[in-house]
């Protein structure tokens, strides 16, 4: 009999400390999606790697603020809440109202579809 590794997101939780998992419970019971910052960096590396060039903004981006590009811009290139707070010097309050701000905006379903956004839209481009 085969054993198969765990997948991503069993790593992620078997790793994550207390208040982690504690947030995510409450984002996944406030029906939100919840992927680890490993995980949605590993996302990233492979959408950039299966993907074709970015086209061009289409205005797609036009209902965000300038602050809320900031943060899509850190999203798209995975990272987290805490990574963004300390970029922009903003608490990490502050970044999930940006962040869940954005979802509304552009009629996003979560985190992993803002940064396909970000890549699509080429406000970001791969590295």
């Amino acid at each position: 009999m085969r054993r198969c590794e765990p997948a991503p997101v069993a790593s992620f939780l078997k790793d994550a400390l207390a208040a982690d998992l504690i947030a995510a419970i409450r984002s996944v019971a406030d029906g939100q999606s919840v992927a680890a910052p490993a995980v949605t960096r590993r996302l990233i590396e492979h959408f950039v790697a299966t993907s074709a060039p970015p086209a061009p903004d289409s205005g797609r981006l036009d209902p965000l603020t300038a602050r809320e590009r900031d943060v899509l811009t850190l999203v798209a290139q995975g990272l987290s809440n805490a990574e963004i707070a300390g970029t922009l010097h903003l608490s990490e309050g502050t970044v999930k109202n940006h962040i869940n701000r954005i979802l509304a905006k552009l009629d996003l379903r979560d985190r992993v579809h803002a940064v396909i956004v970000g890549y699509e839209t080429g406000l970001v481009t791969p590295r």
